[in-house]
């Protein structure tokens, strides 16, 4: 049995979110899940500086690089998989990132709406 290729929001396959900085849970570029990813870091977005300050407000810190996790820190304008839920949360307060569509996994549907990605897509 072959592992199918996993699908994004759109139902087509799921395409790079980034690789400059590499991101993903699994450091693929892609916002790939699994098992063990019970952030379910599956949405692929544009961060900005007010999401990055949301982010922080909430006790993550997505700005300040983390050397030993080979994290550089995230700036506005780099492409990011974010938890499905820190993104709705974001949405929710009114600081939610653009989305890159394409590069969404469909499970994060289990959590945001399509509706809701769709009116954040990146243009």
């Amino acid at each position: 049995m072959t592992k199918s290729q996993p699908k994004n929001v759109l139902g087509t396959a799921l395409q790079i979110c980034s690789l400059d900085p590499v991101t993903g849970f699994t450091r693929s570029g892609c916002c790939e899940t699994g098992l063990e990813d019970h952030g379910s870091h599956t949405v692929c977005a544009q961060v900005t500086e007010e999401f990055l300050a949301f982010s922080i407000s909430r006790g993550n810190d997505l700005s300040t690089p983390r050397p030993e996790y080979g994290f550089e820190g995230l700036r506005p304008g780099d492409r990011w998989c974010l938890c499905a839920s820190r993104w709705l949360e974001a949405s929710e307060a009114g600081f939610a990132p653009p989305v890159i569509l394409e590069s969404c996994h469909e499970k994060c549907l289990e959590i945001v709406s399509l509706a809701d990605l769709k009116y954040h897509a990146l243009r």
